[in-house]
């Protein structure tokens, strides 16, 4: 399964973007997709995520009030509305697809568990201006 992410851009500070995920088929309910993002010289920072079984949501406090992921019904799309965008919002940000798993040997968290056995896109960047 492929995903592609696209919808990242340049914005003002204060401005907003969605970003999208589409993967080549739909994704099974055992699953968790997340958005993760780099920025130079940082740590992966794991943004958001959405268990496609019931749609929950997880999220970083850095964003926390600000983004809102969700997936379309035919699981095979995720969304990342990100508003009120900070110049520290600035990164590449890029999808990850994964079995829901509670091993601390995958790295890709998404608070109370993690996307195991994951694959990924390669990236949207977004740049926030001052």
């Amino acid at each position: 399964v492929q995903l592609v992410e696209s919808g990242g851009g340049l914005v003002q500070a204060g401005g907003s973007l969605r970003l999208s995920c589409v993967a080549s088929r739909s994704i099974g309910d055992d699953y968790g997709i997340g958005w993760f993002r780099q920025a130079p010289g940082k740590e992966r920072e794991g943004v958001s995520c959405i268990s496609v079984g019931d749609g929950s949501p997880y999220y970083a406090d850095s964003v926390k009030g600000r983004f809102t992921i969700s997936i379309n019904s035919a699981k095979n799309t995720v969304y990342l509305q990100m508003d009120s965008l900070k110049v520290e919002d600035t990164a590449l940000y890029y999808c990850v697809a994964g079995l829901r798993q509670w091993s601390s040997r995958f790295t890709h968290s998404c608070g109370d568990y993690r996307l195991g056995f994951p694959w990924g896109g390669r990236g949207t960047q977004v740049t926030v201006s001052s």
